[in-house]
C-alpha cells in the first residue's frame, strides 16, 4: 500500500491538466500535540506544519495578487487545515448557511478521499464572518446540491460578526477548521488514514468586492473557468510522522 502511494505521489509531478502546469504534492504530518480550532497559528502543532503556498492566479487579468498560506496536520479524528490570507481589502456579508459565500472574500478546500475517483469529492466554503457551504460531488450521494458534514468544527479570525466592511489598515485574515475523517467513509479506502494513504485536494482563495481575485493552490488551465475540476487536484500523502522542522509562525 505504502509502495502504491508512492507510486501515485511521485506521477503528481509530472501530471499536467491540459497545458496547465504540474500538479503539486504536499505531505500532511500527524500533529505533534491537540489543536485548539481558534483561527490562530499559536499552537506548537502549526508552528512546524510545512506551508502550502505559492498559489496560481489562474484567470487573472489586473491587480494585486495577495497572497495565500495553508497549513494542514491531522489526527485520527481529523483533518486539520488552517489559512492565513493576506489581504488588505476584508469584505464579507452573507450569512445564510449554504449561501453564495464565494461572493465575500472565502477561502475553499476541496476533498477527494479516492485518488482513484477523483470526481468524487466534497467542498468546505468558509467566508471571513464564518458562514460555510458544502457540496457533496460523489456518484452515492443523491440529495440535494448541498450538504451537512458532521461535525465540523471552524473559526475565522472574523467569526460571528454580523458583516465584515473593509478597515484601512487591515493585512489579513485567517480560517482554521477540523474536518472529521467520519464524513468519508464512502470514499476513502482508511478511515482514519493509514500513513501513506494518498487523497487528491485543491486549495482555493476567493476576493470580496475590491480587488476580487480567484486563486488556487493547485493550477487549473486558463480555458477552465471553474474550481470545480477535479482532474486538476493535487496530491497529498499521509504521514506517521510529526513535522521535522518547524517554520517561522505568524
Amino acid at each position: 500500500m505504502i509502495h502504491a502511494a508512492a507510486c501515485l505521489l511521485a506521477a503528481a509531478l509530472c501530471i499536467r491538466v491540459g497545458n496547465s502546469q504540474p500538479l503539486p504534492s504536499y505531505t500532511i504530518y500527524r500533529a505533534a500535540a491537540p489543536i485548539s480550532v481558534d483561527a490562530g497559528f499559536g499552537d506548537a502543532p502549526w508552528t512546524s506544519a510545512p506551508l502550502a503556498a505559492n498559489f496560481h492566479f489562474n484567470w487573472w487579468k489586473q491587480g494585486d495578487r495577495e497572497a495565500t498560506e495553508v497549513r494542514m496536520l491531522w489526527d485520527n479524528q481529523n483533518l486539520y487545515v488552517a489559512y492565513y490570507c493576506h489581504d488588505k481589502h476584508i469584505s464579507a456579508y452573507e450569512r445564510r448557511r449554504h449561501g453564495p459565500v464565494s461572493k465575500d472574500d472565502c477561502v475553499e478546500i476541496f476533498l477527494s478521499p479516492n485518488p482513484h475517483k477523483v470526481n468524487n469529492y466534497y467542498t468546505f466554503e468558509i467566508n471571513a464572518i464564518g458562514t460555510m457551504l458544502n457540496r457533496c460531488r460523489t456518484d452515492w450521494w443523491h440529495g440535494p446540491p448541498t450538504w451537512n458534514p458532521d461535525g465540523v468544527r471552524y473559526r475565522t479570525s472574523f467569526q460571528g460578526l454580523p458583516e465584515k466592511n473593509e478597515t484601512p489598515g487591515e493585512d489579513h485574515w485567517m480560517v482554521e477548521l477540523a474536518i472529521p475523517f467520519r464524513n468519508f467513509v464512502r470514499d476513502a479506502a482508511h478511515i482514519p488514514p493509514r500513513p501513506g494513504d494518498v487523497w487528491r485536494l485543491n486549495l482555493f482563495r476567493t476576493g470580496g468586492i475590491t480587488n476580487a481575485q480567484d486563486s488556487s493552490w493547485s493550477p487549473i488551465p486558463a480555458q477552465i473557468r471553474t474550481f470545480h475540476t477535479p482532474a486538476a487536484f493535487g496530491y497529498v500523502r499521509f504521514s506517521g510522522s510529526v513535522p521535522p522542522t518547524k517554520t517561522t509562525p505568524h
